[in-house]
């Protein structure tokens, strides 16, 4: 076995979504769920997140299966993550159609002050809390128009979030191989009818894992990608081999990768570091201020503002770019705090005696290219050799559900208009 991929095996603990505590691998089934004679006739739709899969990757790398799935189907010159570019809040926005702000996850870590208690992803009972989740799942939203769903490790999948979970899970863990998860989804799509699930949704950690540890320009990387990209041909290929018809694939990731100037970090701010003023959130792309004291917001963004310097932005919510809906109006839940400190990719705000990645994202994907994310496309349903323009992650949702013939109940940011050419005419 290769050098990167051995290191692989060993990371996955400390990738994004490591918990500390043991956790159960065994599947959770609700019972009694069955699809109705209508959700029967559907098609499928097997939606992929690759964490971290910069949208070159696949060429950069020649991810072989995924470059020409996606030249037989569809593929975007890229797609844009929603701000900030960060694992929990995108996954969340591409599978419930909603901005970050709109739906709550605004951060992997944040702290909620109507609720007085903080949001972890490392946290098990947080993750799997479903009333810290905005929105409708698209699993959710199947359930309850009586089509089976399944879900392999998406983010809030294991939670009641939306009101119903996937009939078929796993809770978060790091046990399973890629080539094993493609068994369970194979098992899933072998169930009778009426059992089997017709929107299945699948989340692999490698590729982000690597790109943190080793950087976007690696070995180690380039060696993510391709087990990643063999675990795609293994399924499409035992996928085919079930003769089932209607079968469509999306794959998609939800942010890129950048190698940042560790080296070099930038300090907080010292008047930021008294903690009976300020309570401070550093994801390291981005430091999120909430001002105790709402009074002396202003002069607090006064004097940062003086003291900034070239390698960082300071802006008060209320001033942040409109086309990034995280500023005041967008946030919904009154997560995000009021003054933000934005550092110019690649440079990363870092604790005194603290270390850093070597890639990192979370940076603004319309400012720095290599946030962009990955989005191909090929099945029954989907045309053959489009090569469409760069899009925003909230389209996806309303392309999933249409696929799938699922009404879509309540408002969401995402519009069917914008992916709508990317299916076959009927």
């Amino acid at each position: 076995m290769k050098r990167g991929l051995q290191f692989l095996l060993l990371i996955f603990s400390l990738t994004v979504f490591g918990q500390k505590e043991t956790v159960d691998t065994a599947q959770v089934v609700i019972p009694n769920r069955y699809n109705s004679t209508e959700a029967q006739t559907k098609p499928y739709v097997i939606m992929i997140s690759t964490d971290g899969f910069r949208y070159d990757y696949a060429k950069k790398y020649n991810a072989e299966n995924l470059l020409k799935y996606s030249q037989n189907g569809v593929q975007a010159k890229a797609m844009i993550p929603s701000y900030p570019s960060i694992t929990f809040p995108n996954h969340w926005t591409l599978i419930t159609g909603l901005y970050p702000s709109h739906h709550g996850l605004i951060d992997n870590y944040f702290y909620d002050y109507k609720r007085q208690e903080p949001y972890a992803m490392s946290n098990k009972k947080n993750a799997e809390d479903g009333s810290w989740y905005g929105g409708t799942p698209l699993w959710s939203l199947a359930e309850k128009q009586g089509m089976v769903s399944a879900s392999l490790q998406w983010v809030g999948s294991a939670s009641e979030a939306g009101g119903k979970r996937p009939t078929y899970y796993y809770p978060y863990h790091e046990k399973f191989t890629p080539s094993e998860k493609v068994d369970k989804v194979i098992g899933w799509l072998k169930l009778p009818m009426d059992k089997r699930p017709h929107f299945i949704s699948l989340y692999f950690p490698e590729v982000d894992g690597s790109g943190h540890h080793f950087g976007p320009d690696t070995k180690e990387t380039e060696d993510a990608v391709h087990l990643i990209d063999n675990a795609i041909g293994e399924l499409v290929q035992k996928v085919n081999d079930l003769g089932l018809k209607n079968v469509n694939f999306v794959f998609v990731s939800d942010h890129g990768m950048i190698k940042v100037d560790g080296g070099n970090p930038l300090e907080i701010p010292a008047m930021l570091l008294d903690k009976n003023k300020f309570d401070i959130y550093n994801s390291q792309t981005l430091l999120r201020v909430y001002v105790k004291n709402s009074d002396e917001v202003k002069k607090t963004y006064k004097e940062l503002r003086a003291n900034k310097t070239e390698d960082y932005e300071v802006y008060l919510d209320k001033k942040l770019p409109k086309y990034l809906h995280f500023g005041t109006k967008d946030d919904q839940y009154n997560r995000i705090g009021q003054i933000l400190l934005i550092p110019k990719a690649p440079k990363v705000f870092l604790e005194k005696g603290k270390k850093t990645s070597i890639g990192k994202h979370g940076y603004n994907p319309r400012i720095v290219t290599e946030m962009k994310a990955t989005f191909f496309a090929w099945g029954s349903e989907f045309k053959n050799n489009l090569v469409i323009d760069e899009f925003a992650n909230i389209n996806v949702y309303p392309l999933v559900a249409e696929i799938l013939g699922l009404k879509i109940d309540e408002p969401i940011d995402g519009k069917w208009k914008v992916l709508k050419g990317t299916l076959k005419e009927k």
